[in-house]
């Protein structure tokens, strides 16, 4: 068996989001439909609506059950707060956004994933979610990986003394499970110091929300979903 670098959680890994997230998209895409208001994060807001499409939405992705119960519903405003706090910083640094058109081959490849147009709108339908509520997810996670991205990668340094120490970690794993051949250290490098830099942006990221969440008010007209 070849040795394989285990892949780095990155960015989309933190509260994803990455594995979920559908963004405060009222100020980003025209809406359709205007609905109760149950959160307001600074001046983002989150409506009923988009807690119920988050959990919808989230457990198609993930192939999961929908969970419209309370702490669902919490954990998916939990989510989308953290987004709303990161639509904020978007609108404060005029952080360009990407055309909707961008996540198209993320979508083709998600539907490359049924094994035909009709199975993937059944799934659809079966999930209680609208083609555009999965198309403005896809866009959105595009939005976010980049604009994480851009935000934290220019501070983030990796020494080489820590590129060596995972190095010889991932050996000793390696060698464990008895896979051979043990690539040498600087076959390995870039995706070391790649899976390193992601590890190292998703705990600046975390920090990030952590003291945000802290600075901008937050305020639950359903105090249910607190």
């Amino acid at each position: 068996m070849k040795a394989r670098l285990p892949h780095g959680r990155g960015s989309a890994g933190v509260f994803w989001i990455l594995t979920s997230g559908f963004c405060i998209l009222a100020s980003l895409l025209p809406a359709e439909i205007i609905d109760r208001i149950v959160i307001t994060a600074g001046n983002q807001v989150i409506t009923q609506s988009q807690v119920e499409s988050e959990i919808r939405v989230t457990a198609f992705l993930n192939q999961e059950k929908v969970d419209l119960s309370a702490d669902g519903k919490k954990q998916a405003a939990g989510r989308l707060i953290e987004q709303a706090l990161i639509k904020r910083e978007m609108d404060l640094s005029r952080y360009p956004l990407p055309e909707p058109s961008d996540a198209g081959e993320s979508l083709q490849t998600l539907k490359a994933m049924y094994s035909s147009e009709a199975d993937f709108q059944n799934a659809l339908q079966a999930g209680g979610i609208s083609a555009d509520d999965l198309n403005r997810r896809i866009w959105w996670q595009l939005t976010l990986l980049r604009f994480i991205d851009y935000r934290f990668r220019p501070g983030i340094q990796v020494p080489a003394a820590d590129v060596q120490a995972y190095y010889r970690r991932q050996v000793s794993e390696w060698e464990q499970k008895g896979i051979k051949p043990i690539p040498a250290l600087e076959e390995s490098r870039d995706q070391i110091e790649e899976i390193l830099t992601q590890q190292k942006i998703d705990a600046a990221l975390e920090q990030w929300v952590k003291d945000t969440r802290n600075q901008v008010p937050i305020t639950y007209l359903d105090p249910g979903l607190k």
